[in-house]
């Protein structure tokens, strides 16, 4: 394995058990999604040949930078399904936001809308470009859909900005949502 795919594996590994399963490397994360640095980088290291040194860089050369350190502690920044709060403000959005998917999900969105799933938010980008690199990410072809923002905050729905630059909501409304064509991306 390169270092490079070391890297990414580690990063993934910390997300899954920051976020989602915290029991399976034996941490306890506090209501706000804390952990204490040490017992993540014990848990890591159990699993992959990391020391913290080596984990201190991993988090902050990561480019989605999804963790979120504070003196000996350490969280990831959103995408949890287990319940934490993490302390974020609403804030008024940019006039439009993006999200990534499949092409093959937008029927089912347009009647439905985006809907948070097993997350606590719905996770919004704010240009085009960082949603389509999202979308990749999934099996299948892609598709941008394009948010309107200011309207919906117009209309009561309340938006958090992530330390990282995702913007989360509760739920998009299929009324807010409109596909771009590729050559709106």
């Amino acid at each position: 394995m390169s270092a490079e795919d070391r890297d990414t594996a580690v990063s993934k590994f910390m997300s899954y058990v920051l976020r989602h399963a915290p029991q399976e490397a034996g941490l306890e994360i506090d209501s706000q999604g804390w952990v204490a640095f040490s017992d993540l980088a014990t848990a890591v290291s159990a699993r992959f040949d990391v020391g913290k040194d080596e984990l201190l860089r991993i988090v902050d050369e990561s480019p989605k930078k999804r963790f979120t350190l504070s003196g000996e502690r350490i969280r990831a920044a959103q995408g949890h399904s287990v319940a934490v709060d993490v302390g974020l403000a609403p804030q008024m959005p940019p006039k439009t936001l993006y999200h990534g998917t499949q092409a093959d999900k937008i029927a089912a969105i347009m009647v439905a809308g985006l809907l948070k799933m097993e997350r606590q938010h719905v996770h919004l980008s704010i240009d085009p470009e960082t949603a389509k690199t999202v979308a990749r990410r999934r099996r299948g072809q892609s598709a941008i859909l394009k948010i309107d923002a200011e309207r919906m905050h117009s209309d009561g729905g309340v938006f958090f900005l992530s330390e990282n630059g995702v913007w989360l909501t509760e739920t998009v409304k299929p009324d807010y949502i409109s596909p771009l064509t590729e050559t709106e991306i």
